[in-house]
C-alpha cells in the first residue's frame, strides 16, 4: 500500500513541477513554422507549359501575350525547320518573355535508349536551343512523359534542374522532386483522347473547369500547372475559342502569380536556402531575389542578399 502511495505522490509532484516550469521563449520560437509564400506575397501561382514547338505555337503565344500570360515551351531542336515545326530563326523573338526549355533533340522514348544516347539527346538539344535563345536552358519535359530511375540519374548531371512528366495529379501541390515534376492537369483534360466520344469530352471538360474554379477559389498555397500542345487546338471544331475562354478565366487575377517553370524553381530554391537564426528572429537571404514568408500569420519580405530581423 505504501509503495502505491509513493508512486502516486511522485506522479503528482512531476505534474506540478511540469505545470510550474518556466519555458525559454527562445526555445519556443525555434519551433515556429516558416511558411513560404509565392512572389509578391501571393498564395497562388500558375504555370502554363507546352511541348514540341509546332507552328501552332505562333497563335498560342499571340493569345498568351494578349492576356498577359507567360509560358514554358519545351522544344525539339532537331525538328525545328521541318514540316509543321517553327523555324530556328523565329524562336528567339517568338518566345520573348517566355521560357524556352528542352524536350530532347529528336523526341525519342528515353527509357529505351542507352546512357550515351540519353546524354546526346539532352545535351544536343540544350546546346542548340541555347544558341538560338542566348541564355542557359535549364529544364526539360520528357518525350511522351516517360522516364525511369535510369533516365533521371543520367540527366541529373547534365545541367537539367527540372523535368516534367505527363502524370496529372489533379491537385495544386508543389513538386517533391523537380526531376519528376507532375503537372496538375492537361489543358482540357483528356478531351479528344477517345475519337468521336462526345460524352467523354463533356466529362473531361467539366472536370477541367471544375479544377480551374477550385484553383481560383483556393485560400491556401496552390500551384496550378497546366500543360499541353498547341497543335491540339488546330483542325475541326472551335478549340481556339475554348483556349481563349480559359485564358480569360485565369488572366489578370491579382491573387495569382504568373511565372515560368524555371523561375518557380529558382524561387523555391531561394526559400530553401534562407538561413535562420536558432530562435527564428533573424534570417539571411543568400539569393538574388526577394523571398516572401509568413510567420505567426504575419507576412515578411526578405530582400535579396539581406539579413532581416523580426521584431
Amino acid at each position: 500500500m505504501k509503495s502505491n502511495l509513493s508512486v502516486v505522490a511522485i506522479a503528482l509532484m512531476m505534474m506540478i513541477n511540469s505545470a510550474n516550469a518556466q519555458t525559454d521563449p527562445a526555445i519556443v520560437n525555434s519551433s515556429i513554422p516558416i511558411e513560404m509564400l509565392f512572389p509578391e506575397g501571393k498564395i497562388k501561382v500558375l504555370i502554363l507549359s507546352f511541348d514540341d514547338g509546332n507552328i501552332a505555337d505562333r497563335h498560342l503565344v499571340k493569345l498568351m501575350n494578349e492576356y498577359g500570360l507567360v509560358g514554358t515551351f519545351h522544344l525539339n531542336s532537331n525538328k525545328l525547320g521541318t514540316k509543321d515545326y517553327l523555324t530556328k530563326e523565329e524562336v528567339k523573338n517568338l518566345y520573348k518573355g517566355h521560357e524556352v526549355s528542352g524536350h530532347t533533340a529528336n523526341h525519342p522514348n528515353l527509357p529505351d535508349l542507352s546512357k550515351l544516347d540519353v546524354i546526346d539527346e539532352v545535351l544536343e538539344d540544350r546546346k542548340e536551343l541555347e544558341r538560338l535563345v542566348t541564355y542557359p536552358v535549364r529544364g526539360m519535359s520528357y518525350p511522351f512523359g516517360n522516364t525511369n530511375d535510369f533516365v533521371i540519374k543520367t540527366i541529373s548531371g547534365l545541367g537539367i534542374e527540372y523535368a516534367r512528366t505527363v502524370g496529372d495529379t489533379y491537385d495544386f501541390n508543389l513538386p517533391t522532386d523537380f526531376l519528376q515534376w507532375q503537372p496538375s492537369i492537361h489543358l482540357f483534360g483528356k478531351t479528344n483522347y477517345i475519337p468521336n466520344d462526345t460524352a467523354n469530352d463533356k466529362r473531361e471538360l467539366t472536370q477541367f473547369y471544375q479544377l480551374t474554379n477550385d484553383f481560383l477559389k483556393a485560400n491556401s498555397l496552390a500551384l496550378f500547372y497546366v500543360w499541353g500542345h498547341s497543335w491540339e487546338y488546330e483542325g475541326p471544331g472551335n478549340k481556339w475559342a475554348e483556349v481563349e475562354r480559359f485564358f480569360k478565366m485565369i488572366s489578370k487575377n491579382p491573387d495569382i502569380y504568373y511565372t515560368t517553370q524555371i523561375d518557380l524553381v529558382d524561387y523555391i530554391n531561394a526559400f530553401k536556402n534562407l538561413r535562420f537564426s536558432v530562435d527564428k528572429t533573424m534570417v539571411t537571404n543568400l539569393s538574388s531575389m526577394d523571398v516572401f514568408i509568413k510567420i505567426n500569420n504575419k507576412v515578411f519580405t526578405v530582400e535579396a542578399g539581406s539579413t532581416k530581423q523580426f521584431n
